[in-house]
């Protein structure tokens, strides 16, 4: 009997799924969970809050139905700019052209072009560049006067609508969160939604504030920051010490920067993420030809292997789950290539303690998590079992990549949900914590019963004296059976 025999079907990296038209209604959202989901994106820049509150309120019925802990992440939009109203409703830039940015909300002169950000005129300088359409269409500043930018296309394309802009290395006063944002945070803190994510940071200041209006309206979510700018690289430290956890959106990333660049960035923004004990969450077109295809590509399966190899603890899935053909069929292929590339894992050491201790983490209880892992390493344990109030001890011992599958148990349905982000932590629901006794003799019943354990494993307890203790000052080995 193997360690890894507890995830036989379920991956240890944590699956995200956007939720969408394709995946939306009750039966689907059952289908996705039994995938192999741990985690539900909400996309609050598409669709309505009672939208969001009615498939918030069929994951909360699935997941105890299913009687398995269920995480859901509102990913804020953010103050994304866009392109104004298109006469035409499109035009085609070629390049060489020129046109120019005007101030106003729309404009029908031929060549001129309006923005829904309206310091764009006074804000941006000759040389600066201009991304539309995701980075298919460049333009660079060519000179400005108080009313208009002029510029020049350097790699044309179509332009409609609406379409977004990105603004690489120019200094904007945009604040990080609308006022749409503030309502979306707001609806997320008052309907217990359990992560929030803060979409184009630029400073820690800007994650401490979103920290601080969710703990203001009563909330214990915890905030995500999305790495998709230049100056959230040039802060990364400091962000990822004030944020919860990271995310890692490709997306705009590859347009802010180089996209050469993105292979090498994504590697160190997880690196940073590991040595401080945060979890990070790597998104964006992971399995995106699996929105019209039943198989994804080689570079696809290569590029989700590489991302766990790197370290990260989740994987995130967009249009795939959203509005793809194959919702089901894509969690299922992440969850396979997961489970395929963890092997390897079995073979590494364990990973040394961070750099900087969690701010609800005591050294003591670091110092536990670290013994606890190799006396389970030494006994060739078959579980680790960690109680955690606040979640911060079971993602200490999930940063240490060991290959002891790790059992999370809570008094507090929050904290369990919290660990469905936690790379190879399973919350199990139900298990007493008050004594260490009926713990340890609910681990085994529910272990033998699910085929996880046989007679005569042993099962590593990590937890503070009589379970009541603020801290981890506890390491209990049990033999099961004996």
């Amino acid at each position: 009997m193997t360690a890894e025999k507890i995830h036989q079907k379920r991956a240890r990296t944590k699956i995200v799924a956007t939720v969408g038209p394709a995946s939306r209604e009750e039966d689907k959202l059952a289908e996705l969970i039994t995938a192999g989901v741990d985690v539900f994106r909400l996309n609050m820049a598409h669709g309505d809050l009672a939208t969001h509150e009615q498939v918030l309120g069929r994951i909360r019925r699935l997941s105890e139905k299913l009687g398995r802990p269920v995480a859901v992440l509102a990913d804020l939009a953010g103050p994304k700019i866009r392109c104004g109203e298109i006469p035409s409703g499109q035009v085609m830039c070629k390049a060489g052209e020129e046109f120019r940015f005007v101030r106003g909300d729309r404009s029908d002169k031929p060549g001129e072009l309006t923005i829904n950000y309206e310091r764009l005129v006074d804000e941006l300088r000759p040389g600066d560049r201009i991304m539309l359409v995701d980075g298919t269409i460049r333009m660079e500043v060519l000179d400005k006067t108080e009313d208009y930018v002029r510029c020049q296309v350097m790699q044309g394309g179509l332009l409609r609508s609406r379409q977004g802009v990105n603004l690489p290395g120019a200094k904007i006063s945009l604040p990080a969160m609308s006022d749409t944002d503030r309502e979306h945070a707001l609806w997320a803190a008052k309907n217990g939604v359990d992560y929030v994510s803060l979409s184009f940071v630029r400073s820690p200041k800007e994650v401490t504030e979103l920290k601080w209006m969710m703990s203001y309206h009563k909330s214990a979510a915890h905030v995500i920051a999305k790495i998709e700018k230049q100056e959230a690289l040039d802060q990364l430290d400091a962000i990822v010490q004030a944020a919860d956890g990271i995310m890692v959106a490709r997306g705009d990333l590859g347009v802010e920067i180089n996209i050469t660049q993105i292979p090498v960035v994504q590697k160190q923004i997880v690196a940073t993420c590991n040595r401080y004990d945060k979890p990070v969450i790597i998104a964006t077109q992971m399995l995106d030809s699996m929105q019209h295809s039943r198989l994804p590509t080689r570079a696809e399966v290569n590029d989700i292997a590489n991302a766990i190899l790197d370290g990260c603890d989740a994987c995130m899935l967009s249009g795939e789950t959203a509005v793809g053909e194959f919702p089901v069929e894509s969690v299922q292929m992440m969850n396979d290539v997961a489970l395929v590339t963890e092997e390897l894992f079995r073979d590494r050491p364990t990973a040394p303690p961070p750099i900087k201790l969690n701010e609800n983490l005591r050294p003591v209880t670091q110092g536990v998590v670290f013994g606890a892992v190799h006396i389970a390493q030494q006994l060739k344990a078959e579980m680790i079992v960690v109680v955690s109030h606040g979640g911060a001890t079971a993602l200490s011992l999930a940063k240490r990549r060991n290959s002891t599958p790790i059992v999370g148990v809570s008094d507090n349905p929050e904290t369990l949900r919290k660990m469905c982000l936690y790379w190879g932590v399973i919350p199990l629901a139900g298990a007493p914590t008050i004594d260490s006794i009926q713990l340890l003799e609910h681990i085994e019943r529910w272990g033998l019963h699910e085929g996880n354990l046989n007679r005569g494993d042993y099962v590593v307890l990590v937890a503070g004296l009589g379970l009541a203790s603020k801290g981890h000052n506890m390491v209990r080995v049990h033999t099961v059976g004996g």
